[in-house]
């Protein structure tokens, strides 16, 4: 890697928050004061971030004899009658996440768009659900909250930003088929933590589905749950059939 690296470069990054105007002129309420303590910690850690980035060596863009390498981030390609657009890194659920960034992907074909949000986490900022709408794709791929985490890395205010701005997305774009995966469906209860989405799919005749329903299939977090129950019931019946031939013998 040594042969191929760049010397180190300086460059300056402007706060994330600039391109957040929806989200960072929210007003959470009694959150507010809480919230800007995360938002200043969070851009004391970007900073740092920064400086650790402007140090160390970078990895170029590559060409080989029939292969280029190149970062989507921010660009455009066209393969044929089909154009695939990248965003910007996006933050990897909430502000100043420190897992990190992630990309978005546009795909156009024709008349038809579809958009893979990548992990948005809901969305749970307010701006990127407006990007979506404003792209309004035929269809979706998103990323819903991580529900599983609920009370440790997702808290019920940014769940909630979440559900809202997921039913937003759902009644202000024109997508009949929404994929609502990814971080969601890894709990059983995922469906009543996000009840008002799928509720206003149903209402709008609109296929908001998990990917295994998409295929036709039972999502695997609700068909090991449904396994379980058929074994614990199993397993009662075989107790209570023991204890009652038990009794039975010594009456």
């Amino acid at each position: 890697m040594e042969d191929i690296w760049k010397e180190p470069e300086s460059r300056e990054y402007p706060n994330p928050m600039e391109e957040l105007p929806i989200a960072f002129s929210k007003d959470f309420g009694d959150y507010n004061k809480r919230r800007k303590q995360l938002l200043e910690k969070g851009l004391k850690w970007f900073r740092n971030r920064v400086n650790k980035w402007n140090r160390n060596p970078k990895i170029p863009e590559m060409s080989f004899k029939n292969l280029r390498v190149v970062f989507a981030d921010g660009r455009e390609f066209q393969f044929g009658d089909t154009k695939v657009k990248f965003t910007k890194p996006l933050f990897h659920g909430i502000e100043f996440s420190r897992v990190g960034w992630v990309i978005s992907t546009v795909i156009e074909h024709e008349e038809e768009k579809l958009i893979h949000s990548s992990d948005l986490n809901g969305p749970i900022i307010e701006d990127y659900a407006e990007w979506i709408i404003r792209e309004n794709p035929d269809i979706l791929v998103l990323d819903g909250p991580m529900t599983y985490m609920l009370g440790y890395l997702l808290n019920k205010i940014n769940l909630r930003r979440a559900i809202e701005n997921a039913v937003r997305i759902v009644k202000e774009t024109d997508a009949e088929t929404i994929i609502y995966d990814h971080h969601l469906p890894r709990e059983r209860h995922f469906r009543e933590h996000t009840r008002e989405v799928w509720e206003v799919g149903e209402k709008l005749n609109k296929s908001v589905l998990t990917a295994a329903e998409f295929l036709g299939k039972k999502p695997k977090v609700l068909e090991v749950t449904l396994k379980n129950k058929k074994r614990r019931s199993v397993q009662r019946m075989q107790m209570m059939s023991s204890f009652w031939w038990k009794n039975t013998k010594l009456s």
